[in-house]
C-alpha cells in the first residue's frame, strides 16, 4: 500500500494587475510595485488594452478602467480594496500588512485608501476629463511623468 503524497495548494502562483495607463497615480504605483521584491510574480498590463482583452476576454474591460482589477492565474478576480490587498500580499515586505488589512479591523483602512486614491484620480481628471498640466517643453512628451524616466505621483489636488 502506498501513502498518498499531500502537496500544499498555493492559492495563486501569479497575478496580473490591470491598471489605468492614462492615470499618473496608477502609473506611479505600477512602477512602485515593479521595484518591490515579489513573493508572487506580478504582471502589470494596461487596463482595456488589446493584451488585456485578449488575455481576459470575459472581463468587463470598461470596469477595469474605473477600478483596479487583479486576476489570479487560477481565474480569481479581485477588485477595489481586495485588489490592493492582494497586490500587497504578493510583496515580501508588505505581506504582513496585507494580512492585517484583510481582517475586519483592517478592512476599513483598506477601503479608505482605495476611496482616497479614487478621489485623487477623479480630481486629476478635472471637468470633462481634463486636469493634467502640460509638461514643460522637452521635459516629458507623454505628460504622465514617465517620459523623463522618472514616474512620480502628482501633487495632491487642491
Amino acid at each position: 500500500m502506498t501513502t498518498p503524497v499531500i502537496r500544499p495548494v498555493t492559492p495563486v502562483g501569479r497575478l496580473t494587475v490591470l491598471y489605468d495607463a492614462d492615470c499618473p497615480l496608477c502609473v506611479h504605483l505600477r512602477h512602485w510595485l515593479l521595484r518591490q521584491r515579489q513573493l508572487v510574480p506580478l504582471d502589470l498590463v494596461p487596463a482595456g488594452s488589446e493584451q488585456a482583452r485578449r488575455t481576459f476576454p470575459a472581463l468587463d474591460h470598461a470596469a477595469t478602467l474605473r477600478e483596479i482589477t487583479v486576476v489570479g492565474d487560477r481565474g480569481q478576480v479581485y477588485r477595489e480594496s481586495a485588489a490592493w490587498i492582494v497586490c500587497l500580499w504578493a510583496l515580501a515586505e508588505h505581506r504582513p500588512k496585507a494580512h492585517w488589512l484583510a481582517t475586519p479591523a483592517g478592512q476599513p483602512f483598506a477601503r479608505a485608501a482605495v476611496l482616497t486614491a479614487a478621489r485623487w484620480r477623479e480630481a486629476l481628471k478635472g471637468p470633462a476629463g481634463e486636469g493634467r498640466e502640460p509638461a514643460p517643453h522637452g521635459a516629458d512628451p507623454t505628460g504622465d511623468g514617465c517620459g523623463t524616466g522618472r514616474c512620480e505621483a502628482p501633487a495632491p489636488p487642491g
